[in-house]
């Protein structure tokens, strides 16, 4: 069954959870599709991804690249999974894929002052209730670790 973990972002940036959340998903050795609205903003990740940290290094591509299926992490925009990926990120918005039950893990990241993200959340928590996934709400302490919330 797909597990569906809802991440809600409140004084936090994607591009400071982001990071860490992929590498604690190549570490478990899931491959990963990480999902966006555009490919500006796929192109803005990409190269965070690459610069985030000087002592750390995050495999990945867009889905533009040849070798596509070889990528551990791949940036897309669209359904599909070119990776044989166990995990997909949904951020900024980014619907819930029609293949959605085909992923061992959904993590869908959201940004709790925006008022359109946390509608798009809720019709997402629903959707995900209604298709019998096992659904998780995360909410980040006052140091940044990520606590489960009832």
């Amino acid at each position: 069954m797909t597990e569906v973990l809802f991440y809600h972002l409140q004084n936090m940036t994607l591009e400071g959870v982001l990071p860490p959340l992929l590498e604690k998903s190549l570490e478990r050795g899931w491959r990963v599709v990480v999902q966006s609205t555009s490919e500006e903003r796929a192109d803005a990740l990409d190269a965070h991804l690459w610069t985030y940290r000087d002592d750390s290094f995050l495999p990945h591509a867009t889905w533009r690249v040849a070798d596509v299926a070889e990528q551990p992490i791949v940036l897309a925009i669209e359904e599909g999974n070119p990776n044989r990926a166990h995990v997909r990120f949904l951020v900024d918005n980014a619907p819930l894929p029609s293949d959605a039950h085909s992923y061992e893990r959904m993590v869908l990241v959201f940004n709790g002052d925006d008022p359109d993200a946390l509608a798009a959340a809720r019709s997402a928590w629903t959707d995900c209730k209604s298709r019998g996934f096992e659904v998780t709400y995360w909410q980040a302490d006052e140091r940044g670790r990520w606590q489960r919330r009832q």
